[in-house]
């Protein structure tokens, strides 16, 4: 059941990031992990994922740099993102961020079915 869509799932947290790859899996996309932002854009720019499931806070380099970063590439700056995050602070990163983010996922307060759902709503 492959959809051919691929996911880049970039999260310093060993078991989440295991976690929402295996489910993604599960559900027919092909999915890269990045354990920081640095090997995250190396990734991105490598492979040119779909979509990106973004940590902010992370080693290294931060989601919020890396985001940056993809905004200044081609096809980066067309990038399609959803950002996971346990900070409420969801106007702070919108403003960091202006508008190059599609939706924010406060980890806390969400299923990994739930994550699912909102990529697939995005990536049609």
């Amino acid at each position: 059941m492959k959809n051919n869509q691929v996911i880049l799932v970039v999260e310093d947290e060993k078991s989440l990031r295991e976690a929402l790859s295996n489910k993604l899996e599960r559900e027919g996309f092909t999915v890269l992990e990045a354990k920081d932002g640095e090997e995250g854009l190396e990734i991105a720019f490598k492979y040119h994922p779909d979509l990106i499931l973004l940590d902010l806070l992370m080693p290294k380099m931060s989601g919020t740099e890396m985001a940056k970063k993809l905004k200044e590439d081609e096809w980066g700056k067309n990038a399609k993102i959803i950002i996971l995050t346990n900070l409420n602070e969801t106007e702070k990163v919108k403003r960091e961020l202006e508008d190059s983010v599609y939706e924010y996922i406060i980890k806390n307060d969400i299923r990994i079915d739930q994550v699912v759902e909102k990529v697939k709503r995005i990536l049609g």
